[in-house]
């Protein structure tokens, strides 16, 4: 049973009902196990496994209690995008630390019940509540009224996401608002602050792993508390229409101090309808056709490369393969880091 449904085709496309198969052959390989070896002192070994699976599951549950419940519980607007895409904006019950590159884990109950899915984390920020009619009267006061918002950008597949882009596009004005409960963030977070350049490569929905290193960076070099001089983000998308699922965070980037002195943005539109959609808004925001040649991007940037250069890329097993191989090409002539994220199990 596990060689049939465990292969990476199959937990792909059929990810809710891998998942609960999973569970339930784990169970009944535990419940034989235990029967087999009864009266045997091994048992004591089944025993423990289960104490620790009870114990993992119990704190999860806690976790998702502390985090989720109280001050109006946790909500998410879920929005329809452009090309099968969904935005995911969460306000959390309680503050949030979120470093670049780190996931979460979301429920949905209203969608899909009781399971849960991981998403790269793609923005985040703090707002004010304005749920409550009292005025803050001291500073402890403001910070407890704050909220995180956070962010995903999640592309309709199958299942769960799929379910889920078509509330969306069905609901009034493509959009609608449930209660959600999101665990974590997960993953220890990638940091390219030591890194004199550093390029970040994105296909697709990958750019949610981009977007929050660009601004951690921007940000950084404007006050002085990063050793990045140069970052290049480099994106590939189907559509010009792909680019409304950052747009308002991209804006907030753009319009960042001294963005322009450290940040360039190059656009790899693969499937234009015209050459009337690609047009550069600015030298340092350039869009173009067709897919880029990997390694003249990284060959132009190692020619004037500052510092110890780090290239990360998220995106197509495709685009992770390229990128690698033209890494290891050039690794010898500087400094060349290679960071890879994947979207997969």
């Amino acid at each position: 049973m596990l060689l049939l449904h465990s292969p990476s085709v199959v937990r792909h496309a059929f990810y809710e009902t891998f998942l609960h198969v999973h569970i339930v052959l784990a169970i009944i390989a535990i419940v034989t196990v235990w029967i087999h070896l009864k009266t045997l002192p091994q048992q004591v070994l089944i025993l423990g496994v289960i104490v620790i699976w009870v114990f993992e599951r119990t704190a999860r549950v806690a976790i998702l209690i502390r985090h989720n419940v109280g001050r109006g519980g946790t909500k998410a607007e879920v929005e329809a995008l452009a090309g099968e895409a969904i935005r995911v904006t969460l306000r959390m019950a309680r503050p949030w630390k979120f470093r670049a590159g780190q996931h979460l884990y979301l429920y949905l109950p209203s969608v899909g019940m009781w399971t849960s899915h991981p998403f790269t984390i793609a923005w985040s920020q703090e707002e004010q509540d304005l749920t409550s009619e009292k005025l803050p009267t001291d500073t402890l006061d403001v910070l407890a009224r704050r909220k995180t918002t956070m962010s995903l950008i999640i592309r309709r597949r199958t299942g769960f996401t799929d379910s889920l882009w078509k509330k969306a596009e069905n609901a009034p004005d493509g959009r609608f608002f449930t209660n959600a409960l999101v665990e974590g963030p997960y993953g220890a977070a990638d940091s390219y602050e030591s890194y004199g350049h550093v390029m970040l490569f994105a296909a697709g929905v990958g750019i949610t792993h981009a977007v929050p290193h660009a601004r951690q960076l921007v940000g950084g070099y404007a006050n002085n508390t990063c050793a990045t001089r140069k970052v290049v983000l480099v994106w590939i998308l189907q559509s010009p229409e792909h680019l409304e699922w950052i747009r308002p965070w991209m804006t907030e980037i753009l319009a960042m101090e001294k963005r322009r002195d450290c940040l360039r943005i190059l656009l790899f539109v693969t499937r234009p309808k015209s050459t009337k959609e690609i047009h550069s808004p600015s030298a340092s925001v350039q869009m173009f056709p067709g897919k880029p040649d990997v390694g003249a991007l990284i060959s132009a940037e190692q020619a004037k490369q500052v510092g110890a250069m780090a290239v990360s890329v998220c995106g197509t097993g495709g685009l992770g393969d390229d990128v690698r191989r033209a890494v290891r090409e050039r690794c010898e002539k500087t400094t060349i880091d290679f960071y890879e994220e994947s979207f997969t199990w």
